[in-house]
């Protein structure tokens, strides 16, 4: 199929400096994802953005909790989520979904945005993902500009906690992916274009051991020795890596003066599985390493947390979507392909639900989760072209959920 005049001419209502300017504008707000305050304001801009296409709704996140280096398990609060629905009725539906929050807090030193070069700009969420918000939200309105509008439904989630897993909105996503015939996730591509493909699974752990204090000279045979046992079982999950699991011993918290036998520390961890397989042999692994801690050690172990990004593997479901997009790509003189990637993101949940979801929709950048963050501005229009081109053709031609049997 190649490019027809109708589909043309919705995609000359793209405006790149719009585009451009909304970039710089929400990019200057500090979006951490535990910076409430700042996250409110940046939802209130987004809110007023998508206006336009249909009734924007906060919705509130669940309930989540975080363990202190105490081991203290307490609630932890997380930003709202804006839902938008457009024609629920439609024959076929897409979700498409982007967050808003970044990992750079109230106080970290990379607040501003500049131009490191003419078409790069540096700044903190350019790329990921305030750059790909905007590609979604131009990608829409050339949809609404289109005469193929009608026969598509879809809904938007843009989410305030993506960058820590998203706790507060993952029901909210599943729920909107259990509805929907297709997921397209606003991630930044690689700087070349490439897409993310297949994806590990994730889980972030916080182990609390809780020993037992005693005078470090006069009798320290009475103690348990928290951050030892917690060292200990560093080791272990260190040792569990394999060509399918990644582990990643990232802080040990405990500890005080010298004199005495500390008697709590907390173990923070996170593992990557490449497979079901792999998840479910960490999760034993896991178990039974903790276990063999506690005994021998003679210490308590509680663990918080679990796998919240599940594997998402590039099976032919997949596949089916992500020719579309490389079909799209070719008829605007792009070259799309894709390639295993180690980061995870909403698609791996959005994935396991049997959705067919392309989840690096966004703009072409790199850098991300550093200072060095930017965005290739002439992206902008670029990737919100593809966007649009995509929901057209599945507006045009439905896009089964499932794919019919053997």
């Amino acid at each position: 199929m190649s490019l027809d005049a109708r589909e043309a001419a919705a995609l000359g209502a793209i405006d790149p400096e719009a585009m451009l300017e909304q970039v710089l504008a929400w990019s200057a707000i500090n979006s951490g994802s535990r910076n409430l305050p700042g996250l409110e304001r940046m939802a209130a801009c987004l809110a007023e953005a998508f206006a336009p296409l249909g009734e924007v709704r906060f919705m509130d996140p669940a309930p989540a909790t975080q363990m202190l280096p105490t081991g203290e398990v307490v609630p932890l609060a997380h930003g709202r989520n804006l839902h938008l629905a457009v024609r629920p009725q439609a024959p076929t539906r897409v979700l498409l979904t982007g967050h808003y929050d970044t990992v750079f807090g109230a106080g970290h030193p990379f607040q501003r945005v500049g131009w490191r070069e003419k078409g790069v700009l540096n700044g903190p969420g350019v790329a990921d993902m305030k750059g790909g918000i905007a590609v979604m939200r131009a990608a829409l309105l050339a949809l609404e500009a289109s005469p193929f509008a009608a026969s598509l439904g879809y809904e938007v989630v843009l989410n305030a906690d993506e960058e820590v897993s998203s706790p507060g909105s993952t029901p909210l996503l599943m729920e909107c992916a259990g509805r929907v015939d297709a997921g397209l996730t606003f991630e930044p591509a690689l700087p070349d274009g490439t897409l993310a493909g297949a994806r590990p699974g994730s889980g972030n752990f916080s182990i609390h051991l809780a020993g037992r204090a005693a005078h470090a000279g006069r009798e320290p045979e009475k103690g348990r020795n928290a951050v030892v046992a917690a060292a200990d079982l560093a080791l272990r999950l260190s040792a569990l890596v394999a060509a399918d699991l990644k582990v990643n011993v990232a802080r040990i918290e405990g500890g005080g003066p010298n004199n005495i036998v500390p008697d709590t520390a907390v173990l923070r961890v996170n593992m990557r599985p490449s497979n079901t397989e792999a998840e479910a042999r960490a999760r034993a692994a896991l178990d039974a390493a903790m276990a063999e801690v506690a005994a021998r050690h003679e210490v308590e172990v509680h663990r918080h947390g679990g796998f919240a990004r599940p594997p998402k593997p590039l099976d032919e479901s997949q596949l089916r979507l992500f020719r579309l997009v490389k079909a799209a790509g070719a008829d605007l003189g792009l070259a799309i392909g894709w390639r295993e990637a180690g980061g995870v993101c909403d698609g791996n949940n959005l994935a396991a639900t049997g959705l067919a979801v392309v989840d690096t929709l966004g703009v072409r950048g790199g850098a991300i989760h550093s200072s060095d963050e930017y965005l290739l501005t002439d992206s902008l229009a670029e990737r919100a072209a593809l966007a649009a081109l995509v929901l057209m053709r599945i507006a045009r031609a439905g896009f089964p959920r499932s794919l019919p049997p053997a």
